[in-house]
C-alpha cells in the first residue's frame, strides 16, 4: 500500500487537514502525518511526527519557539526541520508522496520541505499563493502548486472540491509510477535560448547517436535547475552553449539564474564546454519595465515580443562578464574548454542584425582569455553561434575533453 505524508500547520488549519485526512483514507492509502505548526494542534487524527520533533530536527524545542514569540525565527526552524525529516523519510523509503495545504506561512514550510525531495517524487501543495510569483516556492523541483481558489478557512462548497481533488492528485501520482527506461548512453546537458536554438538543435542531432542530450532553457529557473541536477550527478558532461543568464545577473535582468550559475560542473567534476552564447543581451519585461538608468544612458534595445525587451550589452559589461566566466572555469579541476563564435553570439548579433557589434564581443573574448588559466583551451570559430560549423566544432571539442 502506498504511503502519503500529510504535513502542515495543524494548529491553524485543523478542520481543513481533518477533511484532507478523510479524503486520503477514502482512497485507501497509508497516511503519515507531520505537524509543522507552533501551537497545540486541534485535530482528531493521530500525529506521526509532532511539531516538537520537527523543531528538534533543526536543533530547537517547540516550547522555546512558543516562548520566544518570534514568528520569523520559528518559520526558519520549522522549514529546516521539516526539510530534514522529509529527506530522511524518503531515504528510508517510508513515503511515496507528500501533500500539504497553507497560506503564506504554511506554504513556505511545505515548499521548503518538498524541495528536499527528488524530481519525480509526487509533491502537491494546496495554496493561496499559486497564482502569484511562485519561483521561491517551486525552486528547481516539480512541486505542484494547487490553487485553493478561496482562502483555507473552513470547509465549504469550494474548499471541499479543491481538497478532495488534490488528495486524488497526490494518490494518483503515487499509485502510477512512471515507466523507467534504463539509460545506457552518457548524459550531456545543454543550455538553450531562443537566440541560440538553431545551434543547440544541431548539437543535439550530432550527439544523440552516442549520447543522451538533455536541453535546459536558459531563463533563470532553467539554469538553476540544470546546475542543481549537475551537482546531484545526473549527467556526464555539460555543453553550456547559452550562458546569457549571467548578463541578467550582472545587469539586473529578469532571467538571472543567480551567482551560482556555471558552478555545477566544477563541483561535480564533469567536463564542461563553455560558450558565451547570448551574452550580447540582457532580458527585461515589456518596454516600460526597463530600468530608467538604462533608458537615460541611450542603450540599444530590441523588442523581442510585447512581453520581452532585450538590451545590448556594452564593453564595460562584457569586460566584467569575461572575468566572471573565466573565474568560474578556473575553479574546475575537470576538463574545461571555451569556444568563441567570432561572427556573433546570437541571432541578433549576426552580420547586419540589430545587435551586431563584433568589436564589443571581442572585449568579452579577450577578458576571458586574459583571466583564464593557461591550461584551459580556447577555440575561436569563424562563424555565428547558429552556423552549422560552430555546432559541429562544439560537439567535437566536447567529445575530445570527455575522452
Amino acid at each position: 500500500m502506498k504511503c502519503i505524508l500529510m504535513m502542515g500547520t495543524f494548529d491553524s488549519k485543523g478542520k481543513e487537514f481533518e477533511y484532507l485526512y478523510r479524503e486520503l483514507l477514502r482512497r485507501e492509502v497509508k497516511i503519515l502525518t507531520m505537524d509543522t505548526g507552533i501551537f497545540e494542534p486541534e485535530v482528531q487524527f493521530e500525529i506521526s511526527v509532532t511539531s516538537d520533533e520537527v523543531a528538534g530536527a533543526a536543533g530547537e524545542r517547540i516550547c522555546h519557539l512558543r516562548e520566544k514569540q518570534d514568528r520569523g525565527y520559528a518559520m526558519r526552524i520549522m522549514c529546516q526541520g521539516a526539510k530534514s525529516i522529509c529527506r530522511q523519510l524518503y531515504r528510508e523509503n517510508k513515503i511515496n508522496g507528500v501533500i500539504s495545504m497553507g497560506g503564506g506561512g504554511g506554504t513556505s514550510i511545505a515548499a521548503s520541505a518538498m524541495q528536499a525531495l527528488p524530481i519525480g517524487f509526487p509533491k502537491v501543495c494546496v495554496t493561496t499563493l499559486a497564482s502569484g510569483d511562485t519561483r521561491e516556492y517551486v525552486g528547481t523541483k516539480d512541486i505542484v502548486l494547487y490553487p485553493s481558489i478561496v482562502d483555507l478557512c473552513g470547509i465549504n462548497r469550494f474548499s471541499r472540491q479543491i481538497i478532495s481533488r488534490a488528495a486524488g492528485a497526490v494518490c494518483g501520482m503515487a499509485q502510477m509510477d512512471p515507466q523507467e527506461e534504463r539509460e545506457e548512453k552518457p548524459v550531456v546537458f545543454l543550455s538553450m535560448f531562443g537566440n541560440s536554438t538553431p545551434c543547440v538543435e544541431q548539437c543535439v542531432k550530432l550527439l544523440e547517436k552516442d549520447y543522451s542530450p538533455l536541453v535546459f532553457h536558459a531563463t533563470g529557473g532553467g539554469g538553476r535547475t540544470m546546475e542543481e541536477l549537475i551537482r546531484e550527478g545526473y549527467c556526464n558532461a555539460c555543453l553550456d552553449i547559452t550562458t546569457t543568464e549571467w548578463a541578467d545577473e550582472l545587469c539586473g535582468g529578469i532571467l538571472s539564474a543567480g551567482p551560482g550559475r556555471l558552478d555545477g560542473p566544477a563541483a561535480a567534476g564533469i567536463p564542461h564546454v563553455i560558450v558565451p552564447g547570448c551574452l550580447d543581451m540582457v532580458n527585461f519585461g515589456s518596454s516600460q519595465t526597463v530600468p530608467e538608468k538604462y533608458r537615460k544612458a541611450g542603450r540599444l534595445f530590441y523588442e523581442w515580443n510585447p512581453m520581452v525587451t532585450l538590451m545590448r550589452t556594452n564593453r564595460q559589461e562584457n569586460e566584467k562578464l569575461g572575468e566572471i566566466l573565466a573565474q568560474k572555469a578556473n575553479a574546475s579541476k575537470a576538463p574545461t574548454a571555451f569556444l568563441f563564435p567570432l561572427k556573433g553570439l546570437s541571432i541578433l548579433d549576426g552580420r547586419g542584425e540589430v545587435f551586431c557589434d563584433w568589436e564589443t564581443d571581442e572585449v568579452l573574448f579577450q577578458a576571458i582569455e586574459r583571466n583564464l588559466k593557461k591550461e584551459i583551451p580556447v577555440y575561436r570559430v569563424d562563424a555565428n553561434i547558429n552556423d552549422p560549423e560552430f555546432s559541429k566544432r562544439c560537439v567535437e571539442v566536447l567529445k575530445s575533453i570527455m575522452e
